[in-house]
């Protein structure tokens, strides 16, 4: 089942390395054209990574605050930090995934490069290329011809062995195609290694190419890590382990480029090439985009603090404006009740009152006292 699954896997990505090499003739340039591809296809899952690092760094400060607040609470941090990580709409396990996406290509193409018969030039089916396989070995062994390679690159030799030696058996099978290795006079299917072990009889261009591509594939590999970490903020804790980091894969990518076939440094240095303009771009892209947004985002803030402030100084004033209606009601109550008062005292004192008879108020005239004569 996993043999089947695997294969599926591999088949296209093969087909895109045999278009390529069919359009160009060179298997160096089509690893390159490959590679190219590729990250053409992954860009969007890639982006959507890259915009989650960035991201994450600039919010790095916050989470900082966080822990250092809640150092000797954990469970109180980690509630906090999940509620941070809500109000932001960010998921710190979204840009993980992608960044895996190159490992299981990278064993495709390892599996393509050394069983060249069964996925390169498919047959129609795995066992149909192993068929083919069988057949070959067949032929080689029956002309006496020793198959000198380990068992994980026997195809490598009966491919070179058939191509140089039997053309029937090309013209008895149309899906053969004769590759050529070599690139920039380089045989990418010999390991950088064995060309270490060769300079013991002399040096020759093509073993220090050999060996320069691992060591390539290194500085590339470096210069990526060291890219990715400049524009990602690190904790005092998390930065030593990253620069542990920043030399430890380097140097395994060298380690693994030298006892693989040349094919695959070429691979992984292109690729790693290709990576160092793309985390340059989308850097730069997301943090001018994400800056952008937070600037947006921030004068929405202060326009809707602005709005409630002047919503509230409207409330204030039309409560100022109720207050004084209140008052002025009051005033003038008040202002009736004194004018009602005054005239009932001006009227107790009034000649009109001196001078009333029954409902008769001034029948002795407004001047009447009754003892204005008395003293005369």
């Amino acid at each position: 089942m996993f043999s089947t699954i695997g294969y599926a896997i591999c088949i296209p990505f093969a087909a895109l390395l045999r278009l390529f090499y069919n359009l160009t003739g060179s298997y160096g340039v089509s690893l390159i054209l490959f590679t190219l591809v590729i990250k053409l296809i992954l860009l969007p899952f890639q982006m959507k990574s890259k915009k989650s690092m960035v991201r994450m760094s600039r919010m790095s400060g916050k989470m900082q605050e966080i822990q250092k607040k809640y150092a000797n609470n954990q469970l109180k941090m980690q509630e906090e930090m999940q509620k941070f990580y809500q109000e932001e709409g960010f998921n710190p396990m979204s840009g993980c995934l992608w960044s895996f996406l190159p490992l299981p290509i990278l064993m495709a193409l390892y599996y393509i490069i050394r069983e060249p018969i069964v996925y390169f030039m498919n047959f129609g089916g795995k066992d149909a290329g192993l068929a083919v396989v069988d057949a070959a070995r067949s032929l080689i062994e029956g002309a006496g011809i020793e198959i000198v390679a380990s068992p994980g690159y026997e195809q490598i030799a009966i491919s070179n062995i058939i191509n140089s030696q039997f053309p029937d058996f090309i013209a008895e099978n149309p899906g053969w195609v004769n590759i050529d290795y070599h690139f920039l006079g380089i045989d990418l299917i010999q390991t950088p290694w064995s060309a270490v072990s060769s300079l013991s009889t002399g040096i020759t261009l093509a073993a220090v190419g050999l060996i320069l591509i691992p060591i390539i594939s290194g500085v590339f590999s470096f210069l990526l890590s060291k890219v990715s970490m400049s524009q990602s903020a690190q904790t005092a804790a998390a930065n030593g382990s990253t620069k542990m980091m920043m030399w430890m894969m380097p140097l395994m990518s060298v380690y693994i480029a030298f006892i693989v076939p040349a094919a695959l440094g070429v691979y992984w240095a292109a690729q790693s090439a290709f990576s160092i303009i793309q985390e340059m771009v989308l850097g730069k892209f997301y943090t001018k985009k994400l800056q952008e947004e937070e600037d947006a985002r921030q004068e929405l803030i202060q326009a809707d603090r602005q709005k409630r402030m002047e919503e509230g100084k409207l409330l204030q004033e039309q409560q100022r404006q109720q207050a004084a209606q209140k008052k002025s009601l009051k005033e003038k109550r008040q202002e009736a009740q004194a004018a009602k008062a005054l005239k009932a005292k001006k009227a107790a004192t009034s000649t009109t009152e001196a001078g009333r008879v029954g409902d008769r108020p001034y029948a002795r005239g407004r001047s009447y006292k009754a003892d204005r004569y008395d003293d005369q």
